[in-house]
């Protein structure tokens, strides 16, 4: 009878301040969209950097004017290297055709260059890629080499980006739990308000703190729930239709999404949103409501 009369309430109160609870449930949703996805990005930056991390190599470019001997001295060298894990020398011809390759929709740009443009090198995968600067110092010196260029530099400032738009993702998530907040201390205020003459002959025949406050919190959490479902639909959606639709391009790129990451978001917004609902409608009925 105690559980009938306090979901009864629960829906009572749902309806009783449809409008307040639509816009608690709307903020919650955005507000977990954003958590959600910002989340989503730190695990598929962090796979990000475990695949491409694992694919670095370090390009030792030679000399247009590198002898036959200086090459096998350089390739010897890089053969006994402690660090090495593998090696591979591309010559002037293979570097060319890698170059008619990745630009193929520039004809143009293609036609203004020549093989002999084009600089041989070794193409060296390290058992450790943080080993580089050593592994740099023990090769740079020697004759026939004109660069060493180290993947990683470039692939930092591709990270550093991502990086930028996780912080900016989670102070906007930050923002709007904030708001979300506000929203649902607000609404159940208004709730015990509207109700107080209720509480006040409840406290009178005995009831307990917790019968008289369990309503109240169980409406704010049936809203962090539905505001959490509607964030995970969102955030499945905008997967299906944009990175595995009309974005699905960005794949060659960036690492997809395993469906597997987005489900797991469902118990975490599902818990986030019934937990923060939960403790916030708590707190404002310890301090609002005198039972």
């Amino acid at each position: 009878m105690r559980l009938k009369y306090v979901l009864n309430e629960v829906l009572v109160g749902l309806w009783r301040n449809v409008t307040m609870t639509v816009a608690m449930i709307i903020t919650m949703s955005v507000s977990l969209t954003m958590l959600g996805a910002s989340v989503l990005l730190y695990m598929q930056v962090d796979q990000m950097k475990n695949f491409y991390y694992g694919e670095i190599e370090v390009s030792i470019f030679l000399r247009d004017d590198v002898s036959e001997a200086q090459r096998t001295a350089v390739d010897q060298a890089i053969a006994g290297n402690p660090l090495v894990d593998s090696k591979q020398y591309e010559s002037k011809e293979e570097a060319f055709k890698k170059f008619q390759v990745i630009w193929r929709d520039s004809p143009d740009f293609i036609k203004s260059v020549t093989p002999d443009s084009l600089p041989e090198s070794f193409r060296v995968k390290l058992k450790d890629p943080e080993q580089y600067a050593t592994f740099a110092d023990q090769m740079r010196g020697m004759q026939g080499i004109q660069d060493i260029v180290d993947q990683r530099e470039l692939l930092k400032k591709v990270f550093d980006i991502f990086n930028s738009i996780q912080v900016m993702a989670l102070v906007v998530a930050g923002v709007m739990a904030l708001a979300a907040l506000l929203l649902v201390g607000n609404t159940i205020q208004v709730a015990a308000y509207s109700k107080r003459r209720e509480v006040a002959v409840m406290k009178l025949v005995g009831a307990s703190n917790w019968f008289i406050q369990a309503p109240f919190v169980l409406e704010a959490v049936a809203a962090g729930l539905i505001g959490s479902i509607l964030g995970f639909i969102f955030l499945f959606v905008s997967k299906v239709v944009l990175l595995d639709g009309r974005l699905q391009a960005l794949t060659n790129v960036l690492t997809p999404i395993p469906n597997g990451n987005v489900w797991l978001m469902l118990p975490l917004l599902a818990g986030v949103g019934a937990a923060v609902s939960a403790v916030t409608a708590w707190v404002t009925l310890r301090f609002y409501l005198r039972v």
